[in-house]
């Protein structure tokens, strides 16, 4: 009975120290910015930014998903792992359909556990409907340099 305690009391002891020893590991995904403003954009036109991160850590950096809030905004990234000291790249497609403001979330789950999130937002300005009016000068111009 003595002996069965005792190999429990280690084996909970070596598994706490090893969930310690994770949760003290440092972040190994950096950055360089999280959020992005894309200001005022047309309705309709889709428009793109691209966020890059770097691997500060010293084993290979796996993204595991990138997932946007929406359907509208669509991420695109490479599933090899990012080497220590290298750098990537997350693309973020917005199309806008909706006028007004947006604020979109994208969530990047990486190293199994670890989750980290950029945010784009910006102002749909609505497209006028139908082409632009005939200019009648066009017409003047082509005569005059035949």
């Amino acid at each position: 009975m003595r002996r069965i305690l005792t190999v429990l009391m280690l084996l909970s002891v070596t598994y706490f120290a090893g969930a310690q020893t994770s949760a003290n590991t440092p972040d190994a995904l950096k950055l360089k910015e999280t959020e992005h403003d894309f200001s005022k954009i047309p309705q309709g036109k889709p428009v793109y930014h691209t966020f890059e991160i770097v691997n500060i850590g010293t084993t290979p950096l796996k993204l595991d998903d990138v997932h946007a809030s929406c359907g509208c905004t669509t991420p695109e990234w490479s599933r090899d792992p990012i080497a220590p000291g290298a750098t990537a790249q997350i693309r973020v497609g917005y199309n806008a359909a909706a006028e007004g403001n947006f604020e979109k979330m994208i969530s990047i789950a990486y190293n199994g556990n670890q989750t980290k999130m950029l945010k784009i937002k910006g102002i749909v300005w609505k497209a006028p409907e139908g082409s632009a009016p005939a200019n009648a000068s066009i017409q003047f111009l082509k005569k005059q340099t035949l």
